[in-house]
């Protein structure tokens, strides 16, 4: 780790009485560094209040974020930002309560990302997402679903596959999904459980706006297997292309190839 601060000053500890800490009552992003800037930190901090509108956390002030997170940006080797906002320090007992939020911040030196030109293998996760709307799209600090998720294997694949407990195909433990279509580009419809990702957004938005059809809708195993391509997405790794899920090898294909131009050019 290359920094952390908590509420703007220099420092790793927060309070036991943490709510964020005791129930995971909270919001966080995961923000690209690129030259010293948050790519895309508008949408994150777009998503950002309006999650903690939905969840009535008080909303930090916006001018001092932007500024804690431009200058953590610029700390020397920054890749990666993460902000946590919490809803403080309270009394026992589920009942949220009206206090100041707390804040969270840290750098970390980018990672290694050979996938955007190779592709990556995409396994089947035995773990399921549970279905809670009022938290869907929200990236919320209870990840234990995600957790389990990832324990299923060891180093190799990156990624796997999550669906909901019904079968219907949700997103990567990480990343977003996207299915090239006969119809079109089409991604999971989230109104159910998942995290609506910035990227995911980004890309749908470039997609639409070089005349690319785009859905998000339910999506199953068996849509997947009509897709002629498959692609992930998140704030951090962009865009990878899916060379295989489960038996089935996939040609990385010249949409998701299109996606990563997009990308870069933000």
């Amino acid at each position: 780790m290359i920094g952390c601060w908590i509420n703007g000053e220099p420092g790793e500890a927060v309070s036991a009485r943490d709510r964020g800490l005791q129930y995971g009552d909270g919001l966080f992003e995961t923000m690209a560094v690129v030259d010293g800037r948050v790519r895309l930190l508008e949408s994150h901090l777009a998503r950002l209040y309006s999650g903690l509108s939905r969840l009535a956390i008080a909303p930090p002030d916006r001018d001092m974020l932007s500024h804690e997170i431009a200058a953590a940006a610029a700390s020397p080797g920054a890749g990666v930002l993460k902000l946590m906002i919490t809803r403080g320090v309270g009394a026992r007992g589920y009942r949220p309560h009206a206090g100041a939020a707390t804040r969270v911040l840290m750098a970390w030196p980018a990672r290694e990302n050979p996938w955007t030109a190779s592709g990556v293998e995409l396994r089947l996760c035995v773990t399921r997402f549970a279905e809670q709307p009022a938290l869907a799209g929200l990236k919320t600090l209870n990840r234990l679903e995600q957790v389990l998720a990832r324990a299923e294997w060891g180093d190799d694949p990156p990624e796997g596959l999550m669906l909901d407990g019904a079968g219907r195909v949700i997103s990567g433990t990480m990343s977003n999904l996207f299915a090239v279509l006969p119809q079109g580009l089409a991604t999971p419809a989230l109104g159910r459980c998942g995290v609506k990702g910035v990227m995911r957004g980004a890309v749908l938005a470039a997609a639409a706006a070089h005349g690319i059809a785009t859905v998000e809708r339910d999506l199953t195993l068996a849509d997947l297997a009509h897709a002629s391509e498959l692609f992930l997405s998140n704030a951090l790794i962009g865009v990878w292309p899916v060379r295989r899920l489960g038996q089935r090898t996939l040609a990385v294909g010249p949409l998701a190839r299109a996606a990563q131009g997009w990308i870069a050019s933000l």
